[in-house]
């Protein structure tokens, strides 16, 4: 028989094995925000960076969010789908940038910064390259925080909204292609891809990025016959391996691409730049020697443009005429399809608002994720 002793010193180890309580110092975790989603003001933006779908999503984890007034008017969605979704409507830009959180999807303008509080936060574009100094001293004298969506990066460290929207830009700028070599717009009446017994339609695309990908898919989907120019084999090798198919695909070599350009009926530019402007790789020269009613899609055209001849248009006048080759120059195609886009901003952005709330806010957010902080 074990002695009272024993027996007590066996109790004690049973209950030190057993699953203890750990107490825990009461944080502020699941904070409740409130989000502010004004109209967008800047030229030609039709985009909204919220739709009622994810707005009704915030709404149910208790986050409290007001939109003015027709803020979703160019996507199609009215103020009773917000109103349904649990928004609130309001009816001035100084209403909405009463909300601790603003979510926009155009850079802030003079206008927008003076209505900003101390120590707000701003999740919009910044597009810090061609924004005036001004802007952003004020923006920093009131110690806002801004967060630049096309900076974010995800787990993967892609940046998810470029890449999005750079989908959106090369899929469109094949489908604005075939409407210009089309009768309806005075094009020269081709069909673009083409038919059995026909010959198809010829398709260059310079650059290997997320553009030029989505381009070569829209183009060889509708059965155009397409080559890819860019100056990095990496690039060109994972576009082949990515669509799954031996491509033609060259080196931007001026000889060689000016003889592609020839014989093209349609040239998309789809070159990015890391920083400044983007490189010039087609002379007026090259233009100058494309059939007639060739079409020219300029999608670098934000950044400088990849043809010489290439100038900045918009929706309402998209085109110009130079040498008989039609020049598409508009900087803000996603606006073009400004619904499907601000569906694809919201899947980005959702995420990221309740990760916010979770942990308690911004700061909490910056300090734990990398990918949000290089947006900051």
């Amino acid at each position: 028989m074990p002695s009272s002793q024993e027996a007590v010193k066996a109790l004690a180890l049973e209950a030190i094995l057993l699953p203890q309580e750990e107490l825990f110092q009461p944080g502020t975790k699941n904070r409740k925000l409130f989000i502010g989603i004004p109209k967008e003001i800047a030229f030609q933006e039709n985009r909204v960076a919220m739709v009622p779908s994810a707005v009704e999503v915030l709404v149910s984890q208790g986050h409290r969010v007001v939109v003015e007034s027709h803020a979703g008017k160019n996507c199609k969605f009215t103020d009773k789908d917000y109103t349904e979704a649990g928004a609130e409507i309001v009816y001035s830009a100084a209403e909405v940038f009463q909300a601790d959180l603003i979510l926009k999807v155009a850079p802030p303008t003079a206008e927008e910064v003076e209505l900003l509080k101390e120590r707000q936060t701003i999740i919009s574009a910044l597009q810090l390259s061609i924004q005036p100094k001004d802007i952003l001293r004020r923006m920093m004298a009131k110690k806002v925080t801004a967060v630049a969506w096309e900076f974010i990066k995800d787990e993967e460290g892609i940046y998810p909204a470029i890449r999005a929207m750079g989908e959106i830009a090369g899929s469109t700028a094949v489908l604005i292609a075939a409407e210009y070599l089309s009768n309806v717009n005075d094009g020269p009446g081709l069909m673009f891809g083409g038919i059995s017994g026909v010959s198809s339609t010829e398709v260059v695309i310079i650059g290997a990025g997320t553009v030029g990908e989505f381009a070569a898919r829209a183009a060889l989907g509708l059965g155009a016959s397409v080559r890819v120019f860019d100056d990095s084999i990496y690039r060109l090798r994972r576009l082949q391996n990515d669509l799954g198919m031996r491509l033609n695909t060259s080196i931007i070599s001026p000889s060689v691409l000016e003889k592609a350009l020839i014989r093209a009926d349609v040239a998309i530019g789809a070159l990015r730049a890391g920083m400044g402007r983007t490189p010039c790789v087609v002379s007026e020269n090259m233009v100058a020697k494309m059939k007639p009613g060739s079409v020219i899609v300029d999608i670098s055209i934000d950044q400088g443009g990849c043809f010489e001849t290439s100038e900045i248009t918009n929706h309402s006048n998209p085109v110009i005429n130079k040498y008989g080759v039609i020049h598409y120059g508009v900087p803000n195609i996603a606006s073009r399809v400004a619904r499907t886009a601000s569906f694809a901003l919201s899947n980005i952005f959702t995420p990221i608002v309740t990760k916010i709330g979770d942990e308690g806010g911004i700061t909490n957010i910056i300090k734990h994720e990398e990918g949000f902080r290089h947006g900051v």
